[in-house]
This record gives C-alpha cells, sequence and structure tokens, in this order.
C-alpha cells in the first residue's frame, strides 16, 4: 500500500531538529519514532498523530481530524488528520508538536 511521500518528506524536515529519530514502516505506510515511541507517520495520504488517550478527544475536536481506525475498533490514542488539515507548514507543525509531546513523554525504549 503506498503512501504520500511528500508528506513523509515534510515530516522528515519538521523532525529534523530532533534527537533519536527512527523511520519505521507499519500501518501501510511509514511511522516516525522518538527515541522509540511512535510520535507521527503517515498511512496513504493522511498525517498519523499519536496524541495519547488523554489528549484523544480534544484532537478529534479540531477540523479534518477523525478516529485512527484500521481494524473497526478506534485507537484512542491515535488521529488521523485528512490531507487538507495539513496543507501548509504551520498546520502541519501544530500537529506534529502534538505527537512529539507524546513521544516524548514517554520513556524511551531499548
Amino acid at each position: 500500500m503506498a503512501y504520500d511521500e511528500d508528506l513523509a518528506n515534510r515530516l522528515r524536515q519538521q523532525l529534523a531538529d530532533q534527537d533519536a529519530v527512527s523511520e519505521k514502516e507499519m500501518f501501510g505506510g511509514i511511522a516516525f519514532l522518538l527515541s522509540g515511541n511512535m510520535a507521527v507517520g503517515v498511512s496513504r495520504n493522511d498525517l498519523m498523530v499519536r496524541v495519547g488517550k488523554e489528549h484523544g478527544d480534544e484532537a478529534l475536536e479540531l477540523p479534518h481530524a477523525r478516529p485512527f481506525d484500521m481494524t473497526g475498533r478506534p485507537m484512542k490514542a491515535w488521529v488521523l488528520v485528512a490531507p487538507e488539515g495539513v496543507r501548509t507548514d504551520e498546520a502541519l507543525a501544530s500537529w506534529v508538536e502534538r505527537g512529539v509531546a507524546f513521544a516524548r513523554s514517554l520513556p524511551p525504549k531499548g
């Protein structure tokens, strides 16, 4: 399954100043991890953002966000953002900041 390479490249640029960034193919797309914890990614044409269960409902209230649901059971800690929600670098940065903040709140993985 293909994913939006342009969006992935924009994420690489947004994450360039972060330490311990790695990439991993998953969910039919690509995920970006910080110290081993997933923060953001690309699934098809959508941005995936790991916001944590405590921030999931808040994130879903934002424009162009919807639940991340691959199996019929939404993942409450994640949201998908439609391309319209990340057209500008500023809009993308806002979402990336959410994912980075959550990933950095977790202990690093070996």
